[in-house]
């Protein structure tokens, strides 16, 4: 199983990691409010721990969960500390009405975390198309991916199975901004084509 550490104490670090925990990955919870870590580390259980904001996470894998604004200013923050480690940017860059992306065509939140992040530091794009509800209940989902590094592609997708969930490799780093111009297709759907927010964007094999 994998060992992943959790920057932020949201409703996606609570999803992730309730998840995490069941899958039977060893799981470490950062935030800046220190109490808001320890209560998430004890709600998650399973031996979760808290880490301390700034220093060198646990885990092998690094989520990103937090609000896209927050994701580039953190990992400058923690910077050295994040050497070596798989960072995975969860996040959406929609705009304040979520009908637009927040940042230029020729770029993405990931391609924006890794030129901020340590070198040795490998960045991967995930979990950004599903809606928390959705992923809080379980497989079988489809979690999209883009990565430059085979590696980390490959250490995130084994943690994605261990969550009940299906990896679906889409491409190097680049690809991680029509991630999240999909992220955006599922607002367009949510709130037109189908209605609703119970849905999930995901491959059929017809062959």
């Amino acid at each position: 199983m994998s060992s992943i550490t959790l920057i932020g104490t949201g409703n996606m670090a609570r999803t992730i990691g309730t998840l995490a925990v069941a899958g039977g990955n060893t799981v470490e919870v950062i935030g800046r409010d220190a109490a808001k870590s320890a209560a998430l580390a004890k709600t998650l259980g399973g031996g979760t721990t808290a880490g301390t904001f700034g220093a060198t996470p646990a885990g092998d894998i690094v989520l990103l969960a937090v609000l896209f604004d927050s994701a580039v200013p953190i990992v400058r923050e923690f910077r050295d500390a994040l050497a070596g480690k798989i960072i995975v940017d969860i996040t959406n860059p929609f705009n304040a009405t979520g009908t637009g992306l927040a940042l230029p065509h020729d770029t993405s939140v990931a391609q924006s975390v890794a030129e901020a992040a340590p070198a040795s530091a490998r960045v991967v794009k995930a979990f950004n198309t599903l809606f928390r509800h959705v992923l809080a209940q379980g497989g079988p989902v489809d979690v999209f991916l883009a990565g430059d590094d085979a590696q980390a592609k490959a250490s995130v997708s084994t943690f994605i199975e261990s969550l009940g969930l299906r990896p679906r490799d889409t491409g190097d780093l680049s690809m991680a901004h029509w991630l999240e111009g999909a992220g955006l297709l599922t607002m367009g759907l949510a709130r037109h084509g189908v209605g609703n927010f119970d849905f999930s964007l995901g491959i059929n094999n017809l062959g």
